[in-house]
């Protein structure tokens, strides 16, 4: 565990000049030598905040929330993506094909950004106890925030490794030999954490843009943390919460979705340096010619009829005959004053609502949450004759067609449904221990403790 758990030291230190400073320009001091960097970083509320936004920062740097990780990983992953350069080296042709092991550079890579960003959380939190000068409310924010940010990174990594080290301090001593906790006791952990940061924030967004987070973004992550745990009815009583505050309005225009001034939007990521482009909008982007890199996949746009998402969301390439299809649900690749990355918006909150109601039975309680998306998109809404089984498969399938190629939705969905393994009929080499990722090689030489290694791999 030691390539993951760098010094607090380090961490700190480049957190705080290569991001939080130029993401809000908070912090313009000199940092004095390593044993009283923590007491100096924690010595006012100016100081924590830099260190939270460097964490923010980090973010959308490297982490599963990043515009180019789980999105892309997860949808060449499942299907929604096809990769075209067949001879890369890269370890993406593996995850599209489902054949990776566990030396691929992207099950280290996305297991080492998030407990990079686990620990500097974990220290941000251990700074905290001790800051007298900070003011109680500010300490409450902070540390709310930070737990959410961590119980969001534990989250992914739970849901593609399944069981995982769940480390709370910066303790080198503790953590380089820390084992696994059980998958299930994983998510009773975040809940509880999420539960706490809950009870330390408010509804008051710090930033208009919503780059921070506020109450309603951690009880979003509540609802979905208790969807994967089939908690539904207190996922319904956690979702109503967002999605009942007058804080947000449903975007019924499909054509500004993705602009970054919506009300519809919870919680997005901005991008480092002014005028960047998210990463979404270049990754899957190209033009007049096939694709080098990744696509749409062939089953993601033949679900798509007579749809204005396909229309709006979507770019087609045609050469010499052949058609395909780029994601372009954020189109500002150069000089950006528009678009943010969203982590979580209305739609989400809706359509897990739905799902939870429906889950119970409570049909006509769980349609006003589905048609909305529905009709904004162009489709016919459903009626009160539709079965609990038609409308768990209409949500399931409107989450595809509503967030492809966002925040691993696809992969998250269908398993929360139990049903990776449908993914058999449109990925010839899935099998059932594709469920989740081996543990990376790496991690498991330094630390023993982490076997056994997950099965089939």
């Amino acid at each position: 565990m030691k390539s993951i758990f760098n010094s607090i030291i380090m961490a700190v230190l480049i957190y705080l000049m290569s991001t939080a400073i130029s993401c809000e320009k908070m912090l313009e001091v000199e940092l004095p030598d390593n044993q009283m960097l923590s007491k100096t970083v924690f010595s006012d509320t100016q100081t924590a905040n830099a260190v939270l936004s460097g964490l923010y920062a980090g973010l959308w740097e490297s982490s599963p929330v990043t515009g180019d990780q789980s999105g892309r990983l997860l949808g060449l992953y499942t299907d929604d993506l096809t990769y075209y350069a067949v001879s890369a080296t890269n370890g993406l042709p593996e995850l599209s094909n489902n054949t990776q092991i566990d030396s691929n550079q992207f099950v280290s890579s996305f297991w080492n950004a998030a407990y990079q960003k686990i620990y500097v959380s974990n220290s941000i939190l251990e700074g905290l106890e001790g800051a007298d000068h900070i003011p109680a409310a500010d300490k409450a924010r902070i540390k709310g925030e930070t737990l959410v940010i961590r119980s969001l990174l534990f989250f992914y990594v739970q849901q593609l490794y399944g069981d995982i080290p769940f480390p709370v301090t910066t303790n080198y001593m503790i953590n380089q030999s820390i084992s696994k906790t059980p998958s299930a006791e994983v998510l009773m952990r975040i809940e509880s954490d999420v539960k706490e940061a809950i009870e330390l924030l408010s509804d008051t967004y710090q930033n208009n843009e919503r780059i921070y987070i506020n109450k309603k973004a951690a009880q979003l992550l509540l609802g979905k943390v208790q969807m994967q745990q089939l908690k539904w009815s207190e996922a319904e009583a956690t979702l109503k919460t967002v999605v009942q505050s007058p804080l947000y309005q449903f975007q019924n225009d499909i054509t500004k979705v993705f602009l970054k001034n919506g009300s519809h939007i919870i919680w997005q990521l901005k991008p480092k340096n002014n005028g960047d482009a998210v990463k979404e909008a270049t990754i899957y982007y190209f033009v007049n010619a096939a694709p080098t890199s990744m696509a749409l996949s062939a089953s993601l746009v033949s679900s798509f009829q007579n749809d204005l998402r396909k229309q709006y969301w979507m770019g087609s390439v045609t050469v010499g005959g052949n058609t395909w299809y780029r994601a372009e649900k954020y189109k500002a690749r150069s000089s950006n004053s528009t678009e943010n990355s969203i982590v979580f918006r209305l739609e989400e909150a809706y359509l897990l609502l739905a799902e939870a109601l429906a889950q119970q039975n409570k049909m006509s309680e769980a349609l006003p949450f589905i048609n909305p998306i529905k009709q904004r998109a162009g489709q016919p809404l459903l009626g009160s004759s539709v079965t609990q089984q038609q409308l768990l498969e209409e949500i399931l399938n409107e989450n595809r067609k509503e967030f492809f190629t966002e925040m691993g939705h696809r992969f998250i969905d269908l398993k929360r449904a139990g049903k990776l393994n449908e993914l058999q009929q449109t990925k010839p080499n899935w099998k059932d221990q594709h469920k989740v990722w081996p543990l990376p090689q790496q991690e498991l030489l330094l630390n023993p403790h982490l076997n056994p290694q997950n099965l089939g791999y």
